[in-house]
């Protein structure tokens, strides 16, 4: 599709606004009416002469790297320069097909009531909570990555926003925290970075919600052990018990969606998109100046995207209204994203 945007190019950048993205893609709503398309394009001129892709990738032939892959290759297609296009179309053959009757795809999507923002963080407050969460008892304990010192921190605001909230005839509930996994560099041997499909996981941490509040770093140390211990599982021995039994993830997936529905379980799922080749897909008018998300149909959801310049992170949360606004003004939050 084509379309003309009454706004400048600038005024999305300076001030993104996430449901109003949505009117750049070709399914603004994202909803079942598109779900036998496997890709959508709509190409944007806006008043000032700028342009803006928006591009949607059905999630049932490939993941976020199958995407980004797909872009760049595109970009060098249409430069001509054909030569650095790979793509290999390996999931069938790691994967095959089965029987997926009795599970929806659809399960989570959540149509009204979803609110998305836009939080930015400076480089400079990354490396403090790089600092803040770094265990200096162990002098040979890795520091944190950017990104799990931000899922650390993210986790904590969310679970504290979460133990206000009350909900008749639901005693004790599970707080998980999940992290999509690129299965790609787990296989043996390796996979290239241009498989296109489905190839990801997710890693699942149940962390403590016991803690004490003053003792927020010794929390975050123990979580972020937890998320390395989680992740690391996600290794080659995993990789060929899911060959051999594909079956377990949508088993996995069934499950975590009738305790979801049963309100045992609380879910806070990220989903890092740092270090993907986001701003590489140059189609001959020179590099993106930005790249960002739109409001997407489920409840906590965070995307982490890398800032065009230094090692800032954009993190898009998907949460329910009123959660959201509860969020937003959570002090900690506002100071972690205005410094």
């Amino acid at each position: 599709m084509e379309a003309d945007v009454n706004c400048s190019l600038s005024d999305v950048i300076r001030n993104p606004v996430p449901a109003e993205l949505n009117k750049l893609l070709p399914f603004p709503e994202l909803d079942d009416g598109a779900d036998e398309i496997p890709l959508g394009v709509q190409f944007n001129n806006f008043k000032c002469g700028g342009i803006g892709i928006g591009v949607c990738l059905s999630h049932k032939i490939g993941d976020a790297s199958s995407l980004f892959m797909f872009l760049k290759n595109w970009a060098a297609t249409a430069r001509g320069d054909r030569d650095s296009v790979q793509t290999e179309f390996v999931s069938a053959s790691l994967f095959p097909p089965r029987n997926l009757s009795g599970f929806k795809p659809t399960t989570g999507i959540i149509k009204e009531n979803i609110i998305t923002k836009r939080f930015v963080f400076s480089a400079s407050k990354i490396e403090e909570f790089r600092a803040k969460y770094t265990d200096q008892s162990f002098e040979n304990l890795k520091p944190p990555s950017r990104v799990e010192a931000l899922s650390a921190f993210l986790w904590s605001r969310f679970v504290a926003l979460k133990k206000k909230e009350v909900l008749p005839g639901v005693a004790d509930r599970i707080y998980m925290l999940l992290h999509a996994v690129n299965l790609r560099p787990r296989f043996e041997p390796p996979l290239p970075e241009y498989s296109f499909g489905n190839l990801y996981r997710i890693a699942v941490t149940v962390p403590s919600t016991e803690e004490d509040d003053d003792d927020q770093e010794q929390a975050a140390y123990r979580l972020i052990a937890q998320m390395r211990e989680t992740i690391s599982r996600v290794d080659k021995k995993y990789v060929k018990k899911l060959q051999e039994r594909s079956e377990l993830h949508l088993d996995f997936l069934n499950d975590m969606v009738e305790r979801f529905n049963r309100g045992e379980m609380v879910s806070f799922n990220i989903t890092s998109l740092c270090r993907f080749p986001l701003y590489e897909s140059d189609f001959g008018w020179g590099k993106p100046v930005w790249v960002g998300s739109v409001r997407l149909p489920f409840s906590n959801v965070v995307g982490f995207i890398d800032m065009v310049s230094g090692n800032g992170i954009e993190a898009w949360m998907n949460m329910k209204e009123e959660d959201m606004a509860r969020l937003e003004v959570d002090e900690e939050l506002i100071l972690a994203t205005t410094a």
